[in-house]
């Protein structure tokens, strides 16, 4: 794909072409979608203000579509009914020649993100530094790191060594907010990295020999999201107590300027009936025992599937997250309770202590965690009822072998134990019990003898004092027994939108290409459809519309 110079969109000539002719398509404004995209990205990039973004485009924009709310981060709730009532008198503009009329101009507008060639996402300095206007350069020296937000923060960690392509996210979250076939707001791509070996460390695959490279691809949720930007009708926005970008299903006009500005391609248009009805989704969460799976708490439809003529989106599941399925599921997402390896870490990025930021901060102690499930501390103590409390005695009682206890102990050298609310602190506090029940027993781990053993702190001399563990050797044991990512990036940092998603390892260069899945033995391919683990087939193709017509996957007119 090419990202040459004459394009403005990261994703290349081809993809803003492509996007050009879908707003073609459509009954709005192709030249005016395409025009606030890029200087949308100028935004992010601080080369143009809020203020005058806004102006620029506001008599444009109430030309075209009657009324103009945007920013809509500030103007969510103010013009919440007016928004309402603007999306009803637009949605006018879809009539035509009936329903008829209307169906067929839905059916124009297309289908959502297809593939994309990786390169744009690799991480490239030209060199070039971009030379904001004295008011935003002042305002940028005054602002901190963009990263740290007073409030809740939702995000992920996403170890693409840990993905093993087995698809349980894509499974999970179609189920959950019941996706039509080739609407997926969770991917994941492959792709060739030419000049660049494939991830060839047996301890991080789930099969022998070297593993794909994979990228997952959700939404960013990005913290100055240029799709909110160029939203007329406050529909695409920023929610206030946890940054979730979200889309007002009974808001949204179905415009697609969200989908142009967008960098990272995770947008979907509903143009069709979607497959499962309202009723049907209500009554399926009804039956597992959970609440509304569609309103937040602000009573906004933002979640599940899109209606006809919306656009939709990976959401980070908010009514999970406002408690409607119950308190149990605050702090997670379908993708990452699905995810067998452990590659989904989801949480408060504003959170030190948060199970993404943990992860990301020491992705070998993350690793281990995940991977080790030590005996309970009622297990270990009958084990060793009558046992002595040496060392290799309580190994001889139990279940634990010499390298697991010393993986255990170097967890909890490396970092305190159960602090926080996140999945990786209840696996840590499952580490402090059994350490704890061993201690019980009288084994004394933290003496020189025990932790020289382990291979955990350096055997000293006579005349020298024990100075207790080894950080450095712990931390060596962990990275010895998970590997450790050779890299720790975001996508598209460069362009200011600050996305809420942190990638560890296996990060695109300039030329990674998406190629078709060679799989794990955990998955087959067959023409256009992955069969997930759990058995479920997923139609994991690119173009919901061609899915529509055709029952087939065309030519995108991307690299692949």
């Amino acid at each position: 794909m090419s990202t040459d110079d004459e394009s403005f969109h990261p994703l290349g000539n081809e993809w803003e072409n492509e996007l050009e002719t879908m707003l073609d398509d459509t009954e709005y404004d192709t030249e005016l979608g395409m025009e606030m995209a890029q200087d949308a990205f100028r935004v992010t990039k601080g080369e143009l203000s809020e203020a005058e973004f806004h102006e620029k485009y506001h008599e444009d924009v109430m030309e075209e579509f009657g009324e103009d709310n945007r920013p809509t981060a500030e103007a969510f709730e103010a013009a919440q009914e007016e928004a309402k009532g603007a999306a009803s008198r637009m949605l006018s503009k879809f009539e035509g020649d009936g329903e008829e009329g209307r169906r067929e101009a839905m059916k124009k507008m297309g289908a959502g993100a297809a593939a994309v060639g990786l390169g744009a996402w690799g991480t490239v300095d030209d060199g070039n530094e971009p030379d904001p206007e004295p008011d935003v350069a002042a305002a940028a020296e005054e602002e901190e790191d963009p990263y740290e937000h007073d409030r809740t923060q939702w995000g992920m960690a996403l170890d693409l060594e840990r993905c093993d392509g087995c698809l349980s996210c894509v499974t999970a979250c179609a189920t959950e907010n019941q996706l039509d076939s080739g609407v997926n707001w969770m991917y994941v791509l492959e792709f060739e990295d030419p000049g660049e070996s494939a991830n060839t460390n047996s301890s991080l695959a789930r099969t022998s020999g070297p593993s794909p490279n994979r990228l997952i691809r959700p939404c960013q949720h990005c913290t100055d999201a240029p799709c909110e930007k160029v939203c007329p009708t406050t529909a695409r926005h920023t929610r206030d107590k946890d940054g979730l970008v979200l889309t007002d299903y009974d808001v949204c006009i179905g415009c697609r300027y969200c989908q142009v500005a967008c960098p990272y391609g995770v947008n979907y248009f509903q143009w069709d009936e979607p497959d499962v009805s309202t009723e049907d989704i209500a009554e399926h969460h009804e039956e597992l025992g959970q609440g509304d799976h569609m309103t937040d708490d602000r009573d906004r439809w933002v979640d599940s599937r899109a209606p006809r003529g919306v656009m939709s989106k990976c959401t980070m599941c908010p009514s999970r997250q406002d408690g409607h399925m119950g308190e149990e599921y605050v702090g997670t997402t379908a993708c990452q309770q699905a995810c067998p390896p452990g590659a989904i870490q989801f949480g408060n990025m504003s959170d030190e202590e948060s199970d993404p930021k943990k992860y990301a901060a020491n992705p070998s102690r993350g690793r281990t965690l995940e991977r080790i499930s030590p005996p309970s501390a009622d297990a270990l103590a009958e084990s060793l009822d009558g046992a002595d409390d040496d060392l290799e005695s309580v190994l001889e009682a139990t279940d634990l072998d010499e390298d697991t206890l010393a993986l255990m102990k170097a967890v909890e050298i490396t970092g305190e134990l159960g602090t926080g609310d996140g999945k990786l602190a209840g696996y840590e506090r499952e580490f402090q019990e059994a350490l704890d029940a061993l201690a019980d027993h009288g084994l004394d781990l933290d003496s020189e003898d025990v932790l020289v053993e382990l291979d955990l702190a350096d055997e000293t001399d006579e005349d020298e004092e024990f100075d207790g563990p080894s950080v450095e050797d712990a931390q060596q044991r962990l990275e010895a027994f998970t590997g450790s990512p050779e890299s720790n990036f975001r996508l598209l940092e460069d362009m200011g939108t600050n996305p809420n998603i942190v990638y560890l390892g296996q990060e695109p260069g300039p030329h990674a290409e998406q190629t078709e899945p060679t799989g794990a033995t955990s998955l087959e391919y067959e023409q256009l459809s992955y069969e997930a683990v759990n058995g479920e087939t997923i139609d994991l193709v690119d173009n919901r519309k061609e899915v529509l017509d055709e029952e087939t996957v065309g030519d995108t007119g991307w690299s692949l």
